[in-house]
């Protein structure tokens, strides 16, 4: 199979309708499938996307993984998913209809393992946060840094082939788990073990986030807290301690912007590297 679409939800029923029937006007020439992670919803989610999967023409397949955490949930998505390429995008966002046919060619280069995408703010009445609407192309040699933002999950492919050998996302990072930024620490394991990567503007999603301005102060906290996790694990767990260095050479800068920044990300690498020296629960990929 050409690409799997894989979209991970919880108790989100009712906002639903959009992203499938936006999902339902894509538009490819290829084969492709749709997989949806119902990720421990105790809502309607799971009768919401059976009666998708039964009025569609394409195959959805429907995977449930009741332990919390968008890389939990994702990793189940990817055990089911049988295309050579991955797309994700999240329950929020309604894909443009050419999100396949431009994946697809983003692949073009068998060097190029991960890409991302346009993502458009959908409400104006929103704050302007987790989107990014540039227009530039962007390349990303192998064995590079990735800052975080270079690479967002509400609009990200993997070649099969580059997850496959990274282990899939780690269980400690992403929405529900202890840390943020799955989706960047996934697509810099990808780098450091020699795949190139891209952000391709042509790949389009809409956010419909509903976040305001009131809200994003928690937010930012959250980014903070996951940078500082992800650059921790960059040192302890990656061994790649140049990359290491070259997130944190940013943080006067960040701290400039936002001077809380210094503790969160503090918090976060402290957090991390208790969770690498004494593991529980999660294991660090």
């Amino acid at each position: 199979m050409d690409i799997s679409l894989i979209i991970c939800t919880r108790n989100r029923a009712t906002q639903l309708g959009g992203c499938l029937e936006a999902v339902a006007g894509l538009r490819f020439s290829g084969s492709w499938e749709l997989v949806m992670v119902d990720n421990g919803s105790t809502d309607a989610t799971r009768t919401t996307i059976e009666a998708f999967s039964a009025r569609v023409p394409f195959p959805v397949r429907i995977a449930h993984q009741p332990v919390p955490g968008l890389s939990n949930a994702r990793n189940a998505g990817l055990a089911v998913a049988a295309g050579r390429l991955i797309a994700f995008t999240d329950d929020d966002c309604y894909a443009d209809p050419a999100l396949l046919t431009r994946t697809v060619a983003a692949f073009a280069r068998p060097e190029v393992g991960y890409v991302s995408g346009r993502i458009l703010l959908h409400d104006p009445a929103d704050f302007p946060a987790t989107v990014n609407e540039s227009t530039e192309p962007r390349h990303f040699p192998p064995g590079r840094y990735l800052p975080p933002g270079a690479i967002r999950g509400a609009n990200l492919g993997f070649r099969r082939a580059a997850l496959d050998a990274i282990g899939g996302f780690d269980p400690l990072f992403g929405s529900g788990a202890r840390f943020p930024a799955e989706d960047i620490d996934a697509a810099c394991r990808c780098s450091l073990r020699g795949w190139a990567g891209a952000y391709d503007p042509s790949i389009v999603v809409s956010h419909h986030h509903g976040r305001k301005a009131a809200d994003v102060r928690g937010l930012f906290q959250a980014y903070d807290y996951g940078r500082g996790a992800y650059h921790a694990k960059l040192l302890l767990h990656d061994r790649a301690p140049r990359a290491a260095l070259r997130g944190w050479a940013g943080l006067p800068r960040r701290m400039r912007a936002r001077p809380s920044t210094l503790w969160w990300e503090l918090a976060g690498a402290a957090r991390y590297a208790r969770s690498y020296f004494a593991p529980s629960a999660g294991q660090a990929q």
